[in-house]
Formats: structure tokens, C-alpha cells, sequence
């Protein structure tokens, strides 16, 4: 995966543009996250994936994550994440606004 794919598949909101957010915002929930353009309030897959993120960014300075190296080292390939989110509906966990 690279920073400019998609994190939120229902708001297409990157993954560049949740780290930038929480650099700027320096938020405290996770939640908080769903005021980055709607990231987390569709289908709700992404969820896990924004509160890895807000876990990292309490543990230690956002200002030095860099996040193209994390994906590398911890993410899915675009295609497993896509292919997952579709179980995830597929499985009745999570229904993408219309």
C-alpha cells in the first residue's frame, strides 16, 4: 500500500491525508478521526485501521511517523484490503453509504 491509497474506502479518504490530519489536530480518540472527511462512518472497515493509527500517534511524536514506511512494514497490499472490506459487507459487519 502507499500513503495516497485508500483508507476509508466509502469516503476515499488516504491513509496521507488521516496522518496529516492528526498531525495538525493532535487528536485525543480515535473517533475524532470520523471529522477527517467522514473517515470511519461508512461501512465501518477501517475502524481497526484509524485506531492503529491514533494508538501511534499517543505513543510517540506524529510530526516523525513516517507513514509510507509503516505501510511497508505493517500494511496490507491495496488489492487484500479491498478484498477484505468486501468480506467484511459480504458478511453482513458493515453496509457502504449509498
Amino acid at each position: 500500500m502507499k500513503p495516497d491509497d485508500e483508507l476509508c474506502l466509502c469516503f476515499h479518504v488516504s491513509w496521507r491525508k488521516v496522518v496529516n490530519y492528526l498531525r495538525v489536530h493532535r487528536i485525543r480518540r480515535a473517533s475524532q478521526l470520523s471529522e477527517c472527511h467522514g473517515a470511519g462512518t461508512g461501512c465501518g472497515w477501517c475502524r481497526k485501521q484509524l485506531s492503529r493509527l491514533a494508538q501511534i500517534a499517543q505513543e510517540s511524536p506524529i510530526q516523525q511517523f513516517d507513514v509510507e514506511q509503516w505501510l511497508r512494514e505493517h500494511g496490507p497490499t491495496n488489492d487484500e484490503y479491498r478484498q477484505g472490506r468486501q468480506k467484511h459487507i459480504a458478511d453482513g459487519k458493515g453496509r457502504p453509504p449509498e
